[in-house]
């Protein structure tokens, strides 16, 4: 496995959060990654620092966004945003670190939500 920082996937994902007016995601704490010769079956996933390790290290909560290059960058520029929108949907309210599940309380993670909100980030 090789990783890089993706700064083109920041810069994207910097877009979706001030369109979709995401006020609650500190740009300034997700940091994007591309990954080479992963042989997930994800073409993108999330992870976030647990509070164990941010008061080992004191420091605040922080979330990776990965991206697997051999499937990431083949896809249209429509279907990179919603896999971007997909994973800022795992990152709750608090910023805490903690990731939400596809399912929980009355609100789900999937393809319509996605949709939903890509309409709203192509009308902006």
């Amino acid at each position: 496995m090789k990783y890089e920082k993706a700064p083109d996937v920041e810069e994207r994902l910097k877009k979706i959060v001030k369109k979709l007016n995401q006020t609650h995601v500190d740009v300034t704490r997700v940091v994007c990654i591309r990954s080479y010769g992963s042989k997930s079956k994800a073409i993108a996933r999330i992870l976030g620092l647990p509070k164990i390790f941010q008061i080992a290290l004191d420091c605040s909560s922080y979330y990776v966004i990965e991206v697997i290059a051999k499937k990431y960058d083949k896809l249209s520029e429509e279907e990179k945003d919603k896999i971007l929108i997909h994973e800022l949907l795992h990152i709750p309210k608090k910023f805490s670190g903690s990731l939400l599940p596809h399912k929980y309380f009355n609100k789900k993670i999937d393809k319509k939500t996605v949709e939903e909100l890509y309409k709203i980030l192509i009308i902006q």
